[in-house]
């Protein structure tokens, strides 16, 4: 098969290859997806440029979680009536060494979803990562319906997702970006937008929910932890899967006057049962037409580095692969 791979951390040009590997065969309880599409995220970029100081975890690795594509070979213990099936793919890459940046990959069915027909092969490479973590972010502590949830960071990756699950949960919802220009490129149906460059974004957000927020999606714990305490209703939950800083400080007693839990979450460490459930919710909803994703064109598999550079640039669109059949 064709596939990029690297076998030392650093810039994407300087260590992505692509080349011929031998076909992966799918072991007991696994299958394997011919893929048509690898979904890249910043994560995938950093754990190639060493971000955290690991090292390689495997000699060579295949990079990408996220994909889609069909089913052609499954492993003892799996229906075969499996084969033949269009899949969406989440996690090919999380402890294990071959993704999806590949015309084939192999992942343990519960990770390979069916993919109804009204879902492009696009959309499905483009809710793995995101998807699970906007999902953990907005339901790890209970239900939604009826809510208010605000969501920080609503024109990235995960935030548009958790956005779009909430108001698909019932929530009544809050959007944030960072600046007035951005106002009008959040389009969450039903959701006031506020800009955090605002001259009081507190009293703004408080103004759609006087007695405060219910949940609080966080992309950004340590430049927004101020304004989630005053704008945080009593009980509330802040769930943050990222930061700037990375020993943040809070105001401790407002928290604690107000009962505030905060909840962190990391993709690759979510219980099983809270990422099947996920899987099963995004598809329900992706299927319902309840989530949409900014998606730039795919690019071929030899343009891999360009495209990991699309990512590190910080770019709004989801950044795909086109993988040759």
């Amino acid at each position: 098969m064709r596939a990029v791979w690297y076998e030392r951390p650093g810039r994407a040009a300087d260590v992505l290859q692509v080349g011929e590997m031998p076909d992966p065969t799918p072991g007991a309880g696994e299958v394997r997806v011919r893929l048509s599409r690898s979904g890249i995220n910043p994560g995938d970029t950093k754990k190639r440029a060493d971000w955290a100081g690991y090292g390689m975890p495997y000699p060579r690795v295949i990079p990408h979680s996220d994909g889609a594509g069909v089913i052609d070979a499954v492993g003892a213990g799996v229906d075969p009536g499996r084969a033949g099936r269009r899949v969406w793919v989440f996690g090919a890459q999380s402890y294990r060494p071959f993704g999806t940046a590949a015309q084939m990959t192999v992942v343990p069915s519960g990770q390979a979803v069916d993919l109804p027909d009204e879902v492009s092969d696009d959309l499905g490479a483009s809710l793995g990562i995101p998807g699970i973590t906007a999902h953990r972010a907005v339901f790890a502590d209970g239900p939604v319906t009826g809510r208010t949830v605000l969501v920080h960071g609503a024109l990235g990756g995960v935030g548009a997702l958790a956005a779009q699950l909430a108001v698909w949960g019932g929530a009544h919802v809050i959007a944030t970006v960072r600046r007035q220009g951005d106002l009008s490129q959040v389009t969450v149906p039903g959701a006031p937008v506020v800009a955090l460059d605002d001259a009081d974004p507190a009293a703004a957000i408080r103004a759609h929910a006087p007695e405060g927020v219910d949940r609080i999606v966080e992309v950004s714990f340590s430049d927004n932890v101020d304004l989630d305490a005053a704008v945080a209703g009593n009980g509330a939950v802040i769930t943050a899967y990222a930061t700037r800083a990375d020993r943040p400080d809070f105001p401790f007693w407002p928290m604690l006057f107000s009962n505030v839990t905060i909840r962190l979450i990391g993709s690759d460490d979510f219980p099983a049962e809270a990422r099947q459930q996920a899987a099963t919710d995004l598809t329900t909803a992706a299927r319902d037409g309840a989530l949409s994703v900014r998606i730039g064109a795919p690019l071929p598999l030899e343009r891999a580095a360009e495209a990991h550079d699309r990512v590190d640039a910080g770019t709004r669109e989801r950044v795909l692969l086109a993988i040759p059949e």
